[in-house]
């Protein structure tokens, strides 16, 4: 019999209800210490790039250069948001702002050359510190675990869309 997906919660939640108790309890410690960490990595970068900064950067280096709205969009955020949060990076030279290679008069941002370094070393470190983390893991425990949080992280976000709420700024594509 098929089920809904207010049928599957009925039933989850009252078979599991401690362990749904421990997921929602790891979550929550999970994204306080994620939060107080930055999962910033190890050495003299550790902590050296918030998560906006790092998310827009890697959006930009995954997918090419791009207009603010079209960034808003496949962040799933505000254009406002990507404006502000852009500034900076722009200021610091982390991204620069280029004509709109078909039509010269749209604007697109792009990761600079400085900012493609930045992010290559950022990334370095947060990988060592995910090595560091995961150092007593199988190989198979950490794609376990890479495919379950993809799929946690995918959830949240079809679910923060459905609400109106966020996109998928932290897709694995964003990563």
């Amino acid at each position: 019999m098929p089920t809904t997906p207010e049928m599957s919660m009925d039933m989850t939640t009252l078979g599991d209800t401690g362990l749904l108790d421990t997921l929602q309890h790891e979550v929550a410690v999970f994204a306080r210490r994620a939060e107080q960490t930055r999962l910033g990595g190890v050495g003299q970068v550790r902590n050296s790039m918030d998560r906006a900064a790092y998310l827009l950067l890697n959006r930009l280096d995954k997918e090419g250069p791009m207009g603010v709205k079209a960034l808003a969009a496949s962040m799933g955020i505000d254009s406002s948001t990507v404006t502000r949060q852009v500034a900076p990076l722009v200021d610091t030279g982390l991204v620069k702002r280029t004509s709109h290679p078909e039509d010269g008069r749209a604007v697109v941002l792009q990761l600079s050359p400085r900012g493609l370094a930045r992010l290559d070393e950022v990334r370095s470190s947060r990988r060592q510190l995910m090595a560091e983390l995961t150092q007593g893991w199988t190989p198979e425990e950490r794609e376990t675990f890479c495919a379950l949080l993809t799929r946690f992280n995918t959830g949240l976000s079809a679910r923060m869309s459905t609400q109106g709420g966020a996109g998928p700024d932290e897709t694995p594509s964003a990563s």
